[in-house]
């Protein structure tokens, strides 16, 4: 089943569900996320990170308006 069919179909339960369900998909969501938050990196990460940061504030990377994130989204989609 494909992303979008999935989340459609969630939707539809959520759209139709009872109390009982919807605790029960919130507390998943909340299990959910903070696994999520969870996750750390690596002091190897973090060194890639900090020299890319320093390439982007001297202008020396490749940079995105929100516009221009949105636009390249939409057609990576088509």
């Amino acid at each position: 089943m494909a992303t979008i069919d999935l989340r459609n179909t969630v939707k539809e339960y959520i759209n139709t569900a009872d109390l009982r369900l919807l605790k029960m998909m919130k507390a998943l969501a909340e299990s959910y996320q903070k696994d999520e938050q969870e996750v750390t990196l690596t002091e190897e990460q973090y060194q890639m990170i900090d020299k890319r940061r320093e390439a982007h504030l001297k202008g020396e990377s490749k940079s995105f308006t929100w516009e221009q994130v949105k636009q390249n989204a939409r057609n990576a989609v088509q």
